[in-house]
C-alpha cells in the first residue's frame, strides 16, 4: 500500500473519474507516500494550512493501471524523513478502484498532524 495526501474537495470533485491532480500535469507524476509515518511528515511539511478535512488515500498497487516508481525526493525529505527514503509516483492517474480506503488526517493541538482515521 501507498499512500497519497489529498483536500476532500479534490479527491470528490470528479467521482467518476480516475483521480489526476494538478501535480500530474505540472510534474508528470502524482506525489505518493510508502508508510503513515512519511504521510505524516510530509502533511507537516507541506499541507498544514490546507483546507480541512485532509484525507490520506491508501492505493493498492497491485490495482494502478499507471506506472509506479520509488524515487528519492528531488530536494531533500521533510523533517522526520531519512534521506533514504524513496518515495512512490504514479506517473499517470490513479485508478479509483485501485484506492482501497480514504482515511482522515487527525491533528494535535498544536495543529501537527497526528494519525490517520476513518471518517466520521
Amino acid at each position: 500500500m501507498i499512500y497519497h495526501v489529498v483536500t476532500s474537495g479534490e479527491w470528490n470533485a470528479r467521482p467518476d473519474a480516475p483521480y489526476a491532480p494538478a501535480s500530474l500535469a505540472e510534474e508528470g507524476f502524482v506525489h505518493c507516500t510508502p508508510d503513515v509515518r512519511t504521510t505524516l511528515a510530509v502533511v507537516d511539511a507541506y499541507y498544514r494550512s490546507a483546507p480541512k478535512p485532509l484525507l490520506a488515500l491508501l492505493i493498492a498497487e497491485d490495482r494502478l493501471t499507471s506506472r509506479l516508481e520509488f524515487e528519492a525526493a528531488a530536494s531533500t525529505p521533510p523533517p522526520g524523513v531519512d534521506e533514504d527514503v524513496l518515495f512512490p509516483h504514479v506517473f499517470g492517474p490513479v485508478d479509483r478502484d485501485a484506492v482501497t480506503e480514504v482515511l482522515e488526517i487527525e491533528w494535535d493541538e498544536d495543529g501537527r498532524a497526528a494519525g490517520l482515521t476513518r471518517p466520521h
